[in-house]
C-alpha cells in the first residue's frame, strides 16, 4: 500500500514537473520576443536621440522637433527609395515569376547533364516534390496564412516600436537614470561607461549598415547590368537587404542570380560568383573596417558563430540585429567580468611586477 502511494506521488510530481517545464518554455519564448522588441526600440531610440542632439547643438532645434524630423527623414528616405525602386522591382519580379518555368527547365537539363540523370527523371522528382503541396493544399495554405498574420503583427509591432523610440529619444535621461539606479552606487561609473560604449557601438553599426546597403546594392546593380544578367535590380535589392545578416546574408543573396546565370552558361555563373565575391571583399576590407570596426570591434569568428546562435534564439528578425546583440554581450562581459578581474589582478600584483597583456 505504501509503495503504491509513493508511486502515485512520483507520477504526480512528474506530471507537475512536465507541465511546469512546458509553461516555462512558453514563457521563455515570449520573454525572448519581448526582449528583442525592447532591444530594437532602444537601438532606434539611440539613433533618433543622437540625430536630435546634433540638430539641437548645431541648429538650435528643440529636441522633440529634432527627434521628429529625424524620424520623418528616415521614413521619408525609405519611402523615397521604395518609390524609385518598387515599380521596376515589381516589374522585374513579375517577369521573373513568368520566366520561372523556363528557368527550371533549363536548370533541369543542365543538372541532368552534370549528374548523368535523365532530364525526365529529374523532372519527375521535382514534380513529385511539388505534388505533395498541390495534392494537399493545407501544407501550402498553412504557412502562407502564418506569413500573412506574421506580416500584420510585425507592422503593428513596428508602429509601436517607432512611437516608443520617438518618446525615448525626446527624453532619454529618465530611462538612463532609472538604469543607473538599478546599479549599486559604487558601480554606477562603470554603468555609465557601459552605456556610452553601447551607444557608440550601435551608432557605428547603423552608419555601417546604411553605407553598406547603398554601396553593395549600387555596385551589384551596375555589375550585373554590365554582364547582361536579367533581373539585375531585383537581385541587387535582395542582396542589399540581406546585408544586415553578416556573412550568411551575402551567401544567400548570391544563390538566386548564380542559378539564373547557370541557365545561360557555366561561365556566366562563375562571373556572377566572382562579382559577389569581389563586392563581399570590398565590404570586408573597406566599408566594414572603416565604418563599423572602429566602434563595434567584433572578431569575424565571433560574428559568424553568434549569428547562428542569435538566429536560433530570436528567429529571422533577430538576425537583422545580431551584431548589436553580440556587441551588447561582448561589452557586458568585458566591463562586468574581464576588466574588473584585470584591475583586481593589478592591485594584488607586487610592485614592479608586469602582468601579461
Amino acid at each position: 500500500m505504501g509503495d503504491q502511494r509513493e508511486l502515485t506521488r512520483l507520477v504526480y510530481r512528474a506530471v507537475l514537473l512536465a507541465g511546469a517545464l512546458v509553461v516555462l518554455g512558453l514563457v521563455f519564448r515570449e520573454l525572448l520576443t519581448l526582449l528583442l522588441a525592447v532591444l530594437v526600440t532602444v537601438i532606434l531610440a539611440t539613433g533618433l536621440a543622437a540625430s536630435a542632439a546634433v540638430l539641437e547643438r548645431r541648429l538650435k532645434i528643440p529636441r522633440p522637433i529634432g527627434a521628429l524630423l529625424a524620424l520623418l527623414a528616415g521614413l521619408g528616405f525609405l519611402a523615397g527609395v521604395l518609390a524609385l525602386v518598387i515599380p521596376a522591382f515589381v516589374d522585374e519580379t513579375e517577369q521573373l515569376v513568368d520566366d520561372v518555368p523556363g528557368i527550371v527547365d533549363n536548370l533541369r537539363e543542365r543538372a541532368g547533364t552534370l549528374t548523368g540523370a535523365e532530364p525526365d527523371e529529374i523532372g519527375r522528382e521535382v514534380q513529385a516534390f511539388l505534388s505533395r503541396y498541390t495534392d494537399d493544399p493545407a501544407r501550402l495554405i498553412g504557412p502562407i496564412t502564418e506569413i500573412g498574420l506574421g506580416v500584420a503583427g510585425v507592422l503593428a509591432a513596428l508602429a509601436v516600436i517607432l512611437i516608443t523610440a520617438y518618446y525615448i529619444a525626446i527624453r532619454p535621461e529618465p530611462l538612463l537614470d532609472g538604469v543607473r539606479r538599478l546599479v549599486p552606487p559604487v558601480h554606477r561609473e562603470r554603468a555609465d561607461v557601459v552605456m556610452e560604449r553601447l551607444r557608440d557601438s550601435w551608432l557605428g553599426w547603423m552608419r555601417g549598415v546604411g553605407i553598406d546597403i547603398v554601396v553593395s546594392g549600387t555596385l551589384l546593380y551596375i555589375a550585373l547590368t554590365l554582364i547582361g544578367l536579367d533581373f539585375a535590380l531585383f537581385f541587387a535589392v535582395l542582396a542589399a537587404l540581406l546585408v544586415v545578416i553578416p556573412y550568411f546574408g551575402a551567401i544567400l543573396g548570391a544563390i538566386p542570380p548564380t542559378l539564373l546565370a547557370l541557365t545561360d552558361s557555366a561561365g556566366k555563373a562563375l562571373i556572377v560568383l566572382a562579382i559577389y565575391t569581389a563586392i563581399q571583399q570590398i565590404q570586408g576590407t573597406i566599408t566594414i573596417p572603416l565604418v563599423m570596426a572602429r566602434t563595434v570591434k567584433l572578431h569575424p569568428a565571433v560574428i559568424a558563430i553568434g549569428v547562428v546562435v542569435v538566429g536560433q534564439l530570436f528567429g529571422f528578425i533577430g538576425l537583422t540585429v545580431s551584431v548589436p546583440i553580440l556587441s551588447l554581450l561582448v561589452i557586458l562581459v568585458e566591463e562586468l567580468y574581464v576588466y574588473p578581474m584585470e584591475e583586481d589582478a593589478r592591485r594584488r600584483a607586487p610592485a614592479g611586477a608586469s602582468l601579461p597583456p
